[in-house]
């Protein structure tokens, strides 16, 4: 197609593939059928060719979209060589993904880990662009693993270009390309076009050509062919091609038409396939010269192995042309010659089928359960859904829009699994089948949009399963219950029958399951028990991650945030090691909460950025504004007060219109830090008062109980004594029924601020507090203030000091500097403190610099973090001039200097 008018896009492009090796994702190319997409990504192809960049291409085709991976398949074949040099679990991954190695269900992170190494050692021998056409219609494995490479390829020798209809959904949007939006040729360049491609119109034909065009690129080249036909200018332009196509398909001869049939119907574009189905349906042996009229009729382009249709609309145009019992015979004649291709076969079977047929319907799951082994779970999942129509048996028809909505929510696909959900729901199941339906979809956002009487019907519907003999799916039922009790507030009555409903399942009281729903349900009446489980079972701490991941949670809810760190912190190897990057935000998420409550900023940093950043590339709206609120927390106590604000929002649209308790409740911790830090304690007050208001969308019932000093603390300061004294003593009655440690420790701070003497400020500090440094440092702080006061300088000087000390170590620059003020009123000098890693580094590069710390070698960061390892040698590079350092065995002493 020539192209005119898109001299700026073309232009766009080719500065895009002259610079890969500064660093750029890339551009996804946007717009209608016949827009030009495909012939501006063909100009920048020969314009990278010809700069010297090996070019790596793909083309989705709407019927192989059901095959996973397929796509990538095509794009890294000729590539796949240098899959023999990669990590063990990367090739192992890569090879079962592409179908050419069996092996274990791959995981769809180690397959994207996996692509992104294979293309960027090959981007470090020549630049690379990638190609990736009709994205639209590419599997959704394929798609998500681009998507992955998209995200991390900013420091390497690699352009990205894919194409992607208006309007159409695709993993590659959220990716972080730039977008180019190809508009319709305006009315001078169109008729340009036009004359240009038909120079003898008469001026009421050409006229008309331009109307019905109306600037599409396609459109001005091809209806000029159908101009005697004169097209329903009523009729979309789409249609209108589609027509135009139809109408050169239909005037073929017979034998023509029966071939160019199966080629639209066969995924592959393989001419022998084509040729050999056509010569079933015609009961002739056909050879290659029977496409030549196609070819003459400009729908189609042929090579020696391969038939090319000349645009996806004259590929959808045929089909549409002809009686579906034509269609069906040409599927059924596909089935006949795909006998060794089973899953191929299958799907032209079901195309085939005119009612239920039970034998495609078991072709189809034993399909499904291929595509499952090679991580194809968005490809198991329509075989699954496709098969359930097939099924004559309801219960068959149930079990297979169970499994397939299963699939989905493993997959991230919400929606899907709903409409799966829904369309089982709309038949009698049996009870295992009922409680099946109701935990699937819990693992989406935990229950957070669904109404609140939902948490007594998930107890009852646990109660009965659990009374049918069948416990785990009871305990699965019972843990998405008990997982919106963290999000929400679903009140005492919903939490005692859900407590219920736990005492009686025939379970041990040591399952970290049952653990962790006894801590969620009831965080102060169990505490003791589950504090007693969790200290016992700290010991095994590595053996399982999502155990830990478990386990990490529990502590959290009961005030044992020492714990929670520990546990959590145990987990997130494990899942990384297993690609479980679903559930490795929600450990790091824990993890950063915790590591800050106790003043490890340090540690807190790198794992709240990575858990937002994962959180967000996964899909999990809730967990993202967690790890947000937390990174506002951070700011805030760094003195980062703009910042925290920015984030704080940011955290806050995420968690408002679903009222997520714990995100608003961080929130509102971030901002009280913030507003106190600037001495505004009134509106630091009225921030952290909201965290003890059951009214408020902002209290969560086993968080709470970490707030209390930090309330205490701007209270005494806003003059709200009188207030908080109430919400102290309320929180002294919760006290005498719960051993949380959160809790204990700020309420020893808040007797001693309250009413301050020596023997309460030594009785808190004489508690155990090795956990616990920023309390231990916030104590200090406290008891020096009030020896100041008293007029006993020289006594106050040691605690000022050990606080000013402890904060520096901990990164909290808004309560050193408040204990450098002290300090100087105190009559000693207390110097500023320099700028160190944490000030230089952003927290992605922290993550390498601990890590390298360690030890690791680039590779082995790369795997953890999910990069390729000449990723992490670029940002390594730019790290050692920021630190003045020029070995990696420097770093250790940064690191180090980051823990004192």
């Amino acid at each position: 197609m020539p192209l005119f008018g898109r001299e700026a896009e073309l232009k766009d492009l080719s500065e895009l593939v002259d610079g890969p090796a500064d660093g750029c994702a890339g551009v996804l190319v946007q717009g209608e059928p016949g827009i030009g997409k495909s012939a501006v990504v063909a100009e920048a192809v020969a314009a990278a060719t010809v700069g010297g960049l090996r070019v790596l291409r793909t083309t989705a085709v709407e019927a192989e979209r059901n095959f996973a991976y397929a796509a990538l398949h095509q794009l890294l074949h000729p590539v796949r060589a240098g899959a023999d040099t990669l990590p063990a679990p990367q090739r192992s991954a890569l090879w079962a993904a592409l179908g050419l190695a069996e092996s274990a269900e791959p995981n769809p992170y180690f397959v994207g880990l996996a692509a992104l190494t294979l293309l960027s050692e090959e981007a470090a021998v020549k630049p690379l662009l990638i190609v990736a056409e009709d994205v639209h219609w590419m599997d959704r494995e394929s798609a998500d693993v681009l998507a992955f490479v998209a995200r991390r390829i900013d420091t390497e020798p690699i352009v990205l270009i894919a194409t992607l209809r208006d309007g159409e959904p695709s993993p590659l949007r959220d990716a972080g390309l730039s977008s180019m939006d190809l508009e319709r040729l305006p009315g001078d360049v169109a008729a340009e076009l036009l004359d240009s491609v038909a120079p003898g119109l008469t001026s009421p034909v050409r006229s008309r050509l331009l109307a019905e065009a109306a600037g599409n690129p396609l459109a001005l080249t091809e209806l000029p062919s159908a101009v005697t036909e004169a097209p329903d200018p009523v009729l979309p332009l789409t249609e209108r091609l589609e027509r135009t196509f139809g109408a050169r398909f239909t005037a073929l001869p017979e034998p023509v038409r029966t071939t160019l049939l199966v080629a639209a119907l066969n995924e592959t574009g393989s001419l022998t396939e084509t040729l050999a189905a056509a010569s079933e349906l015609l009961g002739e042996d056909v050879q290659p010269s029977a496409l030549a009229p196609a070819v003459e009729a400009r729908l189609i382009d042929l090579e020696p192995r391969t038939v090319f249709f000349r645009h996806p609309l004259m590929r959808s145009a045929i089909p549409a042309s002809v009686p579906l019992e034509d269609r069906r015979r040409a599927h059924r004649a596909l089935a006949e010659i795909l006998r060794e291709q089973p899953d191929r076969r299958a799907w032209q079977q079901a195309a085939a089928a005119t009612g239920a047929d039970e034998e495609v319907a078991r072709a189809l799951e034993n399909a499904a359960d291929r595509a499952r082994h090679r991580g194809g779970t968005a490809a198991a999942v329509a075989a699954l859904e496709q098969a359930a129509r097939l099924s004559a048996d309801p219960e068959r028809r149930a079990d297979r829009l169970l499994r397939a909505a299963e699939q989905a929510v493993e997959s991230g696909g919400r929606e899907t699994a709903e409409r799966l959900v829904r369309d089982a729901r709309a038949r009698e199941l049996t009870p295992r089948q009922r409680s099946t339906a109701s935990w699937l979809l819990s693992g989406f956002e935990d229950g957070v949009r669904e109404d609140l009487s939902r948490v007594g019907e998930l107890a009852r519907l646990a109660e009965s399963v659990a009374e049918e003999g069948q416990p785990d799916p009871a305990m699965r039922v019972l843990w998405g219950a008990a997982m919106r009790c963290f999000w929400a507030e679903p009140g005492a009555e919903a939490r005692r029958t859900l407590l219920a409903v736990a005492d009686g399942l025939p379970v041990e009281n040591s399952d970290p399951r049952l653990v962790a729903v006894a801590a969620y349900v009831a965080p102060f009446e169990r505490a003791e028990s589950v504090l007693g489980e969790l200290r016992g079972l700290a010991a095994t701490t590595g053996a399982d991650p999502e155990v830990d991941r478990f386990l990490g949670s529990a502590s959290l809810q009961v005030g044992a945030v020492d714990l929670a760190a520990r546990f959590s912190a145990a987990a997130a190897p494990g899942l990384r090691a297993q690609g479980r990057l679903g559930l490795l935000p929600r450990a790091l998420a824990v993890q950063a909460w915790s590591r800050v409550r106790l003043g490890d900023l340090a540690a807190a940093v790198p794992v709240a950025a990575e858990a937002a950043k994962f959180a967000k590339e996964t899909g999990q709206p809730f967990m993202y504004g967690l790890a947000t609120a937390v990174q506002a927390e951070i700011a805030a106590l760094r003195g980062e007060h703009k910042q925290s604000k920015a984030l704080a929002d940011e955290a806050e649209r995420t968690g408002l219109a679903a009222g997520a308790r714990p995100v608003l409740a961080t929130v509102q911790l971030a901002r009280g830090i913030t507003a106190s830090s600037e001495g505004r304690f009134d509106d630091a007050f009225a921030d952290l008062r909201r965290l003890f208001d059951p009214a408020d969308p902002a209290f969560q019932l086993a968080l709470r109980v970490y707030f209390v000093a930090d309330l205490t603390e701007v209270a005494i300061r806003a003059g709200q004594v009188e207030a908080l004294r109430e919400i102290v003593a309320e929180m002294e009655k919760l006290a005498l029924s719960t051993p949380a440690p959160a809790l204990h420790i700020g309420l020893r701070y808040a007797r001693a601020v309250l009413d301050p003497s020596d023997e309460l400020f030594e009785t808190a500090l004489g508690a155990e507090l090795d956990g616990w440094p920023a309390e231990r440092g916030r104590l200090h702080l406290a008891y020096g203030e009030w020896l100041r006061r008293q007029r006993r300088a020289v006594d106050s000087r040691a605690h000022l000091r050990t606080a000013r000390e402890t904060f520096d170590a901990l990164g909290m620059t808004a309560w050193a500097e408040r204990a450098r003020r002290e300090l100087r009123s105190a009559g000693e000098s207390s110097p500023n403190r320099g700028p160190d890693a944490r000030d230089k580094l952003t927290p992605h590069e922290l993550s390498i610099v601990q890590l390298a710390a360690e030890g690791l070698t680039n590779r082995e960061i790369g795997q953890r973090l999910y990069l390729s390892h000449r990723t992490v040698g670029t940002h390594l590079h730019r790290i050692f001039p920021k630190l003045g350092v020029s070995s990696r065995a420097e770093l250790k002493d940064v690191v180090s200097d980051l823990g004192r």
